[in-house]
Formats: structure tokens, sequence, C-alpha cells
């Protein structure tokens, strides 16, 4: 069994808004410049896009990274530990991350992630799946737990107004393609992976990867160490290698 960390808020300080912010202009600054990319050698020269042209697929895969850090942000400010100190600028910071992350809704995310938290793996946890634990379908239901009628509509919207300014190939290949991988990672690497199976540890019923930092970072922001953020919830994303490694 784990022993919990020594660890009070005060030990966070600021820096868990630097971090926080840090990632959500990455994001932000990534995509205006990814906006309006061209490909060095494109099909017809100072146009568009090029599938040969290899900083296409490594962009994607670093704004899906930056994506899943959004969202992250966004599930620490949901336990109040970005600025565990001033509860006012830590619910406005995971409300902008939330906005920012194809805009989600920060209340209904709270109040399901809580609920993740209390009934981990049970029928009455939002994120588990409804009886049918296939990877696709359980995908399914995980993203529908979130996704509501008027967030596609903003999506939409946003879409075609930004569609006037910039290329649609950038739009969809820099802006929502990350998005959908983005959701995904986060659904297997932090919902799927650590709950899927049988559990001999309720109440958290989760478990953790493999002692891996380079990869438990690069895959979600080191929540496969899922255990150890049940088990702990009060710890930042960038406390729980720590914690893993005190397991």
């Amino acid at each position: 069994m784990q022993q919990g960390m020594s660890f009070s808020p005060a030990q966070i300080g600021n820096k868990g808004i630097w971090i926080a912010l840090t990632i959500l202009l990455s994001w932000g600054t990534l995509l205006a410049f990814l906006l309006t990319y061209h490909s060095p050698v494109p099909v017809i020269p100072g146009v568009g896009l090029s599938w040969a042209d290899p900083l296409v697929y490594l962009f994607v895969l670093l704004q899906t990274h930056l994506y899943t850090g959004v969202f992250i942000t966004a599930h620490d400010a949901i336990h109040g530990v970005v600025a565990p100190n001033n509860k006012r600028l830590n619910n406005a910071i995971g409300w902008v991350a939330t906005l920012m992350f194809a805009y989600n809704s920060y209340s209904k995310l709270s109040a399901g992630h809580h609920l993740h938290h209390r009934h981990a793996a049970t029928e009455h946890d939002p994120d588990y799946h409804r009886g049918n634990a296939h990877i696709l379908r359980w995908f399914i239901d995980f993203a529908r737990s979130y996704v509501s009628v008027w967030q596609v509509l903003a999506m939409a919207v946003t879409y075609n107004v930004l569609k006037i300014w910039f290329p649609m190939e950038n739009l969809i290949v820099f802006w929502m393609i990350p998005a959908i991988l983005s959701t995904f990672q986060l659904f297997f690497f932090g919902t799927y992976l650590p709950h899927r199976g049988n559990h001999d540890n309720p109440p958290h019923n989760a478990r953790s990867q493999g002692l891996n930092h380079t990869w438990a970072f690069i895959s979600c922001y080191f929540f496969g160490y899922h255990f150890e953020h049940h088990n702990q919830p009060y710890l930042p994303w960038w406390k729980l290698a720590e914690a893993r490694e005190n397991s």
C-alpha cells in the first residue's frame, strides 16, 4: 500500500499557476503558427500543406500533446491544485482551459470527475463503460458523457468563422485532428488502461503503468500513474512521478 507524500498546498506556491499558463500559452502560440503554416516543399510551391512534409506529422503530435496538457490543466483545476491558495484564480484558469479544449463545460467536467473519484470503475462512474468493455464502445460512452450539442455547434461555428482567414486544411489538420487524438489519448491512458478489468484495491479501483517517467510524461502527463492520482488527488500532475517513486 502506498504511503502518502508529505505535501501541502503551500509547497506549490505559484508554481502550478506558471506551469498552467506555460501549457495554455504554448498551445495557443503553436496553434496560431500552425494555422498559417505552409509546407516548405508542397506539391504547389508556397501553397498549403504537403503530406510528404515530415514536419506536418511532428506538429500534429506536438499539438496533440499540448491539447492533452490543456485538459490536464483543467483537471488539476477541478482538484483545486493549479492555484490552491486562490480559488477564484484556480477556477478561472480551469474554465479557460476547458473552453480551449473544444468548448467543454468546466462545471460539467468537475461534477463528472468528482463522481468518477467517488465511484471509480463502478456503475455510478460516468467515465466507466456501460456494461460493454470493448475499447471503442467504451470510448463512445466516455465521450458521450461530456460532449453536448451546444459544444458541437460552437466548434462548427468557430470552424466556419476561422475558415474565412485560415486554410481549411490547416484547421482540420492542426486544430480538429489533434483535439480528437487528444481525447482518445486521455481516454486510453487516463481511463481505459488504469480501470479496465478487475481490481482488488477499492475504492480507487485503479492501477498504474510501469515506472518510466519519460513515457509517463509523453503518454499522458504522468496520469498513467493512476493509482497514485486516485490515492492522492491533491497532487498536481507534476508531482505524480514523485508519488510513483514512493509507492
